[in-house]
């Protein structure tokens, strides 16, 4: 009889076991559904705002270049630069995560106060490099407003490319309405419009590519390293594209946003709203309409004041700010478990999910429309934005015409804010001077839009195209004076460091032996209690610091090359 029973187990429990079974993993498979969710919604948007400099309309203009003369070859260097560009995000972030300050504020501390010639590193070194710093935003901003006037004026033939540069300048607007996005707390709602405008040039530029015939076979192999890249003109165009690509502003916005902290849940900001203001204005009595309508007016004119004013206790507290490494402390361990390497999986997602791929449809996009379908191998001359749109009009239809007018246009708003917001940042860090967020984006706005009107009224599109070629050419100057701190910070194990939590140790005399301990220490004579220091080193290693040398070599190697080129009269 038990035999039988073995035999011929019962189904009704198998049954049982096999729902049971499903259900587990059910569970589990909702419950890591869910973590995964919870994790991205507090961690996203670092990377997301900071890879929106990597297709900024600077990219635009050079992969069409690449496109429309060498066909998908040059894809290799799209995925090459964009691989540099993770690199050196991943480094700005960890360096934010594990100090607690920016890179500008770091390169403040490390060159403002030397031990020995404090005014030769401070005027030769300290000073030129944040007046690099901002001729690469504002050289940023220019190639931001010029792309999106260009859209403007594709999406409106009628209107002036000057009339769509001032337009496009008054999206500063929108930047203030956002707030302070390098609070110490996220503003969501600023990383949230940088996510729709990526969102939407992704959108756009997919339903492009798939309005259009696309070899796609031919693409892939694009993304595999051939000769091409060293043929005559293809190796001055791999340079524009690494040096539009990899850019100095998003590695100090990138550092910044990364000190945030990202877990709290206290309000981000005292409730000091205007309609606060108003009411600690607003008599106990009754009183007209009248006056009332001249309380609100004073609660906006102060609300209005305090844009531009800085308060003495904000003064106090930079003033306060450590004058060398060695006299600071870096965030704490837990605050550095706990967002370091959800940092580091958002920027370099974000950097290939969305900038590499952008930047490799848009190749795809001019080889397949003007290198592929023009019925011969390459044009004369690097297709334009102007041309791009005009070919698309003509080929594809309307529709498609209208996508890429839509997609250039919030590339150029998504990647202005940005950099704005970037110019912040270096101030403060590197001049220790806090500028109202107002006065900041007013100025490198005005800064970026004086040469933009006057070219746009006096040269027209050709003058403009000039503006983004030269905008590139300066921020590829400047970037190997903006990674080499950068490397040499996230290389030093003395600046990288992360101080464990204190941890007690008994010190036993000599002759003492353990197993009397508990005797010892109930009588007078107590054992030394001493607390032992021990840091965690989140410094790169061996390896991940000769590849940031390797990337910066190359980087300087290129933009050396481009420079004799443009000297020498062979450049584009």
């Amino acid at each position: 009889m038990t035999t039988s029973n073995q035999a011929n187990p019962d189904p009704q429990l198998a049954d049982k076991t096999t729902t049971t079974t499903k259900k587990h993993w059910i569970d589990r498979l909702h419950h890591a559904g869910w973590t995964v969710l919870r994790h991205a919604q507090k961690h996203t948007g670092v990377g997301i705002v900071c890879s929106v400099a990597y297709f900024d309309p600077g990219n635009w203009g050079v992969d069409l270049q690449a496109g429309s003369q060498y066909g998908y070859k040059l894809l290799f260097v799209v995925l090459l630069a964009g691989l540099f560009a993770a690199f050196l995000q991943v480094l700005a972030c960890r360096l934010g995560v594990v100090t607690g300050l920016d890179l500008a504020s770091h390169c403040r501390i490390l060159f403002h106060d030397r031990p020995r010639h404090k005014k030769f590193w401070r005027w030769a070194v300290l000073y030129p490099l944040y007046v690099l710093s901002e001729i690469a935003i504002v050289s940023t901003d220019l190639a931001e407003l010029l792309g999106s006037a260009i859209a403007l004026s594709l999406l409106f033939p009628s209107l002036p490319l000057w009339a769509g540069v001032l337009i496009t300048g008054a999206d500063v607007l929108l930047i203030l309405a956002l707030g302070n996005p390098l609070h110490t707390r996220p503003v969501k709602v600023f990383e949230w419009v940088i996510a729709a405008l990526v969102f939407a040039v992704l959108i756009c530029m997919a339903l492009i590519i798939g309005r259009i015939n696309v070899t796609w076979g031919q693409a892939f192999n694009g993304f595999v390293p051939s000769g091409t890249i060293f043929a005559s003109g293809a190796l001055y165009t791999s340079v524009g594209i690494l040096g539009a690509t990899v850019m100095p502003h998003s590695l100090f916005l990138g550092s910044h946003l990364a000190t945030q902290d990202r877990l709290s849940k206290k309000s981000l900001t005292p409730v000091s709203s205007l309609s606060s203001k108003a009411q600690e204005l607003e008599p106990t009595v009754a009183t007209s309409n009248r006056e009332r309508l001249q309380y609100l007016g004073r609660a906006i004119w102060r609300q209005v004041r305090s844009w531009f004013v800085v308060s003495r206790a904000e003064l106090e507290a930079l003033n306060a700010r450590p004058k060398s490494h060695k006299h600071r402390e870096n965030n704490v361990l837990e605050f550095v478990q706990a967002h370091l390497y959800h940092g580091m999986v958002d920027v370099v997602s974000s950097l290939l999910g969305f900038a590499v791929i952008i930047n490799a449809l848009i190749l795809i996009l001019a080889s397949a429309v003007f290198y592929y379908g023009s019925g011969e191998h390459g044009t004369e001359s690097p297709a334009s934005l102007f041309d791009a749109h005009t070919l698309i009009s003509n080929t594809i239809g309307q529709a498609a015409a209208l996508l890429f007018a839509l997609a250039l246009l919030a590339s150029g708003q998504s990647a202005s804010i940005v950099a704005t917001v970037a110019g912040q940042s270096v101030s403060e860090g590197f001049l220790n001077w806090k500028v109202s967020p107002v006065v900041r984006r007013l100025l490198t706005r005005l800064l970026g839009l004086i040469p933009s009107m006057t070219v746009a009224i006096i040269m027209g599109p050709s003058g403009i195209d000039f503006l983004l070629v030269a905008s590139q050419v300066i921020l590829s100057i400047v970037l190997p004076f903006i990674t080499f701190p950068l490397i040499y910070l996230t290389s030093s194990s003395r600046i990288m460091r992360v101080r464990k939590p204190a941890v007690e140790h008994t010190v036993v005399s000599p002759g003492v032996e353990a197993s009397f301990l508990p005797a010892v220490t109930s009588l007078d004579s107590d054992p030394e209690i001493i607390q032992t220091e021990e840091f965690v080193d989140f410094s790169s290693g061996k390896f991940m610091t000769s590849v940031g040398c390797l990337i910066w070599a190359v980087i300087l190697v290129a933009n050396v090359y481009v420079l004799i080129t443009l000297g020498m009269g062979q450049g584009g």
